[in-house]
Formats: C-alpha cells, sequence, structure tokens
C-alpha cells in the first residue's frame, strides 16, 4: 500500500461515526436529501451510490441551507473532490442556485451535544475550476486568465484511453486541439451512450486548448445550464449581453445537446449563436446521447448544422480496452491491482466506463475502511454487493410479467396509454418496483413502457409513494410483489 494510502487509513482511523445523533434529523431535510438521492443515482453507478452517497445522511435544512452528515474527514473531502459538480447540480436544482451546503463530520464523544460532537465543513468548497459559478454577461473585457472556462482540469486527452470504440472521435479531438477551428471537423459532435467518455473527450480539448493558446477563449456548457443561463438574462432584460457573450467565444464545448428538447427559444438562441461562431471559423464541440439525426423535438435548422462537420461515436469498450482503463483509474487512485483482479472487474464489467471507475472506488474505500487486502473475493463482493455471485438477476421483462400476473393485466395492455385507473396503477407499479429493484436509468426505463420520458417516470414512482402512505390496498400490492421478486432474484 502506497504512503498515501497509509495516511488516508489513518485519518479514517481517526474519525470514528457516530453511533446516535441525539438530535433527530428534520423532516424537511430528509425529504430534500431524497429528492436529491433520486437524481444522483441516476447520475453514478450503483457501486459508487452505495459506496458514497447512502451513507449520507441528512440533518437539517435552515435558511436555504441543506446540512449533512458525513461519516469521516476522508469521506468528506473524497465527496468534494470526486463529485463536486454533482451535488452542486443536484442541490441547485432541488431547492434553487443561491442554495447552500454544510457538512458535519460526527464524532463518538462523551459529550452528547450535536453541536460540540461535530466538525462543520461547508459544502462547494473544492471547485474543479476557480472560476466564477456564473457567467459575467456584463460589458467588461476579461483577460484571458480571468474567463471563466469550467473545465475540470482532471479531464485531459493524456489520460483518455484510446481504442477501436473511440478511434475516430479521439482522432479528430486530437486534430482539433492542435489546430482549432481550422481543421474540416467543425462542429465536431460526439454522441453515445451514458458512461462512455464523451465529457472527458470534449473537456481534453478545452484543456488542451487552454493550455497550449491561451489567447482563445474556451468555454465549457451543458445545455442545462445554458438554457438556465438564457431565462435568466430574458428576465433580468440582458438577452443582448449573453448573445455577445457567447459570441465572444472561440472554443465552445456544449454538452448532452438533446436536452435542447422542446425548448423552442433556447434553441432559436443557439442557433443564431452556432451561426455567429461557425462564421467566424470558431471551433464547436458537442456532445450528445444519440446521433443528431435521432433527436427529437429538436429543430431540423439546428440538426442541419450539427451535420456540417464531423459526428463521431463512442461504443462500448471491449475486454482489453477495459483492461487498460482500470489499471490506469487505478493507477491515477494511487493503487497497483493484481492482474486477476484487473482480468476480472474488465470481464464482468460491461456496461460503461462510469461503472469501472465505480468499482475501483468500492475497491479503494474497502481497503481504506476495512483494512482488507485486494483480492478477488473483494473484487466480486464490489462487482455483486455481496460474496456470491447472483445466479438469476431481476430485469425489467421479469417485474413487468410478475406486476402482470399480480393484477391480471396483459403486458401490452400495462404499458399502453391508457388512463383507466386499474391500468395506469399496475403500470407504474411497475415503472416503480423496476427503479427500486434494477439500476436502469431513467431513459431506459421510460423507453421499456411504450416510449415515455424519464419525467413520466419520476411522476409515476412519486404517485407509488404517495399510495404507500395513504393507500394500504395498495401498500399490500406492493410488499407482496416485492417479496416475489426478491425470492426470484
Amino acid at each position: 500500500m502506497t504512503e498515501i494510502f497509509k495516511q488516508i487509513s489513518n485519518e479514517v482511523l481517526e474519525s470514528k461515526t457516530a453511533s446516535a445523533l441525539q438530535s433527530k434529523p428534520t423532516a424537511d431535510a430528509v425529504k430534500c436529501w431524497n429528492k436529491c438521492l433520486n437524481l444522483i443515482k441516476d447520475n453514478v453507478s450503483s457501486q459508487v451510490y452505495k459506496t458514497w452517497f447512502l451513507p449520507i445522511k441528512a440533518l437539517e435544512l435552515e435558511n436555504n441551507k441543506l446540512t449533512l452528515s458525513v461519516p469521516s474527514q476522508f469521506f468528506f473531502e473524497w465527496i468534494e473532490e470526486h463529485y463536486y459538480e454533482l451535488m452542486r447540480k443536484t442541490i441547485s436544482q432541488i431547492l434553487n442556485e443561491q442554495a447552500k451546503l454544510e457538512y458535519r463530520i460526527i464524532f463518538d464523544d462523551v459529550d452528547e451535544n450535536i453541536e460540540t460532537k461535530s466538525v462543520k465543513m461547508p459544502g462547494f468548497r473544492y471547485n474543479p475550476n476557480p472560476s466564477q459559478n456564473t457567467i459575467p454577461f456584463e460589458p467588461v473585457i476579461l483577460s484571458q486568465k480571468e474567463f471563466p472556462t469550467f473545465l475540470n482540469p482532471k479531464y485531459s486527452l493524456e489520460n483518455f484511453i484510446q481504442g477501436e470504440s473511440n478511434q475516430l472521435a479521439s482522432s479528430a479531438a486530437i486534430a482539433i486541439s492542435q489546430n482549432p477551428g481550422k481543421t474540416k471537423f467543425n462542429p465536431l459532435v460526439i454522441y453515445g451512450d451514458t458512461g462512455l467518455g464523451k465529457t472527458h473527450l470534449a473537456q481534453g480539448i478545452g484543456n488542451y486548448i487552454s493550455k497550449n493558446f491561451p489567447r482563445l477563449r474556451v468555454l465549457y456548457t451543458d445545455s442545462e445550464r445554458f438554457t438556465l443561463e438564457f431565462v435568466n438574462s430574458i428576465q433580468n432584460n440582458k438577452t443582448s449581453e449573453f448573445s455577445k457573450f457567447y459570441r465572444s467565444i472561440d472554443v465552445l464545448i456544449v454538452d448532452d445537446i438533446q436536452f435542447f428538447a422542446g425548448k423552442e427559444r433556447t434553441q432559436d438562441n443557439f442557433f443564431h449563436t452556432f451561426n455567429s461562431l461557425y462564421q467566424a471559423g470558431k471551433q464547436i464541440i458537442l456532445t450528445s446521447d444519440k446521433p443528431p439525426k435521432d433527436l427529437v423535438d429538436v429543430d431540423d435548422r439546428l440538426i442541419s448544422r450539427f451535420h456540417c462537420g464531423l459526428i463521431a461515436d463512442v461504443k462500448l469498450p471491449d475486454y482489453e480496452m477495459r483492461m487498460a482503463i482500470i489499471q490506469k483509474k487505478s493507477s491515477n487512485e494511487g493503487i497497483e491491482l493484481p492482474i486477476d483482479v484487473v482480468e476480472y472487474l474488465a470481464r464482468h464489467i460491461k456496461t460503461n466506463i462510469r461503472d469501472l471507475e465505480g468499482a475501483i472506488i468500492g475497491l479503494i474505500a474497502r481497503v481504506t475502511f476495512d483494512k482488507r487486502p485486494i483480492d478477488l473475493s473483494l473484487a466480486k463482493e464490489v462487482v455483486y454487493g455481496s460474496k456470491s455471485e447472483p445466479t438469476q438477476p431481476l430485469s425489467i421483462g421479469h417485474i413487468k410479467q410478475t406486476v402482470s400476473e399480480y393484477y391480471q393485466i396483459d403486458i401490452e395492455t400495462m404499458i399502453s396509454k391508457s388512463r383507466k385507473q386499474e391500468i395506469a396503477l399496475a403500470r407504474q407499479m411497475s415503472i416503480y418496483l423496476t427503479k427500486l429493484l434494477t439500476n436502469n436509468s431513467l431513459k431506459s426505463i421510460g423507453a421499456e413502457f411504450g416510449g415515455r420520458d424519464h419525467s413520466t417516470v419520476l411522476h409515476s414512482c412519486q404517485t407509488i409513494e404517495n399510495y404507500l402512505v395513504t393507500d394500504k390496498k395498495v401498500k399490500n400490492a406492493f410488499e407482496s410483489l416485492l417479496t416475489t421478486l426478491k425470492n426470484h432474484s
């Protein structure tokens, strides 16, 4: 074990988790944090979620500040360093942009007063880019050093693993980074499923250009931030400043353009921004979860602009590439994994790169907290969450079949657009159980239930949760179905 891990282990040993808090958490805080967890769960692997987010407990919500308890100083620092942006976005979405976060590290001590047995730590103190958190749309000229790029320095082209699954996208990224705005790859649209490295590659280009072409203005944003800033500019009568700012960018990187869907005024503004930058020879880099031609509720004129340059996909990494990713990521975290552990993880985690990272973090957590050796049995625990491999994992199809049989409604009718109460209830129950018992994203769950969107999935889950509190018949049905499904798995 490296010196850094010895130091981490010592920090953890010095910090003990509280066995019981005398001050009960407030209902508002618990409700708020549960909403946050629902969003977080869809943005990280199941292993990361269980290891780093489930242990966090809500304490209080007061004056727009959410207070959470964490078990150790190491835990607090890891969350702030690795999940700063996720926590910031999530809490801003659930509360508002001005929301604050505070952590408390709780210690076991003779003093039962929570104020004296805990250490307060302000949240959001670690910012991967210490620039301003909001873009300054004031008519003021910033120097290049003051310009907010919003890039995360951990994403670089040097630590991006290239392979057959991303060959075209990574080759284009290198060409663009060395000659921004002057290649045929403008715009560059990178598309692929969640967790395959789109954001890493796009921000890697930005970081390379920012470092090697310091006179160029580089800006990373996502469709959500762009939309929010555009709406704010309308409310504050600053649409002109908004447009001037974005059209002054030399390299614009926009993540997740699929979320422009249905936002007509935002799309119109982005269309004119795109045209202005493109005609001026500025570099545009976009990412999406699907090819532009498959984007729904996005203006055709925008789609045609996206096809002006290069559209490159990133696919699931093959076995050899997964091994390389695991070795690279673990090395970056300061540990060297035995080859049989590397092979096991690469063989059993085939979903995406994010899940591979989650497995490595899970290993680190167990080594740090439990003083466990890194071996094959530990790798199996990380992959499956227990000491034995499951023989029959739950599938969405099996959940639908079980619910269908319980309510005596055939599957096709259950997932149809019918709004009859008994059909809608069966459908919502099936969706809720799928969300509860599988690691599928909201998007993939919606696709399995008649092509519904993520907001419909969330609404279904909330409906069932309300019924569980108010309707004994629904509660009994849920408990019966849950028992049946768990026995199956």
